[in-house]
């Protein structure tokens, strides 16, 4: 019990600290910002913003992070944490040059790789998981010489998913904020003390950044802060996820990051559908077609928030009330979401696509119009 009490404490502290440091930093960075001209100024459709915006944000949320681990975490001849720590200056580095002068998607990917091999060749990998196909007698599948390649992937895939998903204004922040509140509970639960105090930093530095950041945005994250978000979540999901043989070891990972996980599949595979390199940038993504359909960006921001808090819940009971219960839950949770959104805003979604259609309508009669003139 004194444990427990001390942990919380631990918790509730690291919290807080990383919260105040990344709130108090934002005007400093802000400013920071625009002398070096990292500047997000709308060039294309795909951005949401009209004005010019200063990126550069995720700065701040790296060092009210980064003090609050050094305060509150022992990585004195800790080799795992270290090198995660040194894999996330890493990315952070890389971050800041590519928010202030645009860098080749190769080289950046080159070196998220270096990046995810640091914590992978010092102990933090995926030794095993659980075999998906229930049906099989082999309850988990030992990676073996693997384990190493399909940690770089799982760490570089998700540091790039939560990248692809900031498109509006606190998506990326509050969806990373949600994934890291479900991996500390978890952690808490299974009494994880190390993974449990770096999630509270990681949900503090999140939320300190997001007065900043909610629609409209005062400021931008960046590369430095989304990738750095998602490197974390990806190396402290190995340290506290996937070491389990046990189901949640495959499942539990795959839901808490599920919404970024699934976005990047999609524009994925959309885009080779397409022809078109799976790097390419486009207005596809989820939070674009919810714009699409008629949400305004706060309306849109809060759906996949709930989307995020929907699959964390359901990670939680998983761990602690077995599949059947879980799934339940997941189940029950999506038809009081949809219900919620249909009592929320049905009339202004339906409005906005209506006045859409007869925009296109007119212009179709427009064009028709003109062409008869012509003939």
């Amino acid at each position: 019990m004194a444990f427990e009490n001390q942990l919380i404490a631990y918790v509730v502290l690291a919290l807080l600290v990383a919260l105040v440091i990344s709130f108090l930093l934002t005007p400093v960075v802000k400013t920071f910002a625009y002398k070096v001209g990292a500047i997000d100024v709308p060039k294309d459709g795909r951005r949401m913003h009209k004005e010019p915006i200063p990126r550069l944000g995720g700065l701040a949320i790296f060092m009210g992070f980064m003090v609050s681990i050094l305060l509150f975490v022992n990585i004195r001849g800790n080799q795992q944490m270290q090198s995660i720590l040194l894999g996330a200056v890493i990315i952070v580095v890389l971050g800041v040059v590519d928010d202030i002068m645009a860098l080749p998607a190769g080289l950046k990917f080159v070196v998220q790789i270096v990046a995810a091999l640091i914590p992978a060749l010092n102990g933090v990998t995926i030794l095993a998981f659980s075999n998906p196909n229930i049906f099989s007698d082999r309850l988990y599948w030992v990676l073996g010489g693997l384990s190493v390649p399909f940690t770089v992937i799982w760490i570089v895939a998700i540091t790039n998913s939560v990248n692809l998903i900031d498109g509006l204004d606190g998506l990326a922040d509050g969806v990373s904020a949600i994934s890291a509140t479900t991996m500390l509970v978890i952690a808490l639960l299974y009494s994880e003390t190390q993974v449990a105090i770096v999630m509270a930093a990681l949900v503090g530095a999140c939320v300190g950044f997001m007065p900043y950041n909610l629609n409209p945005a005062k400021m931008f994250m960046g590369d430095t802060g989304a990738t750095f978000l998602g490197y974390i979540l990806a190396t402290m999901s190995i340290q506290g996820l996937f070491k389990y043989y046990a189901v949640i070891s495959f499942v539990v990972p795959f839901l808490i990051l599920g919404l970024p996980i699934f976005d990047t599949a999609f524009a994925f595979i959309r885009r080779i559908a397409h022809g078109q390199s799976p790097m390419h940038a486009d207005r596809g993504h989820i939070h674009h077609r919810l714009i699409d359909m008629g949400l305004n960006q706060k309306q849109a921001v809060a759906t996949l928030y709930v989307i995020s808090a929907i699959l964390g819940l359901s990670a939680v009971v998983l761990t602690t009330g077995g599949e059947q219960k879980a799934m339940l839950f997941f189940v029950t949770l999506c038809i009081v979401a949809a219900v919620a959104a249909r009592v929320v805003f049905p009339k202004e979604v339906k409005e906005e696509l209506r006045e859409e259609l007869e925009e296109l309508k007119d212009h179709g009669h427009h064009h028709e119009e003109k062409k008869d003139e012509e003939s």
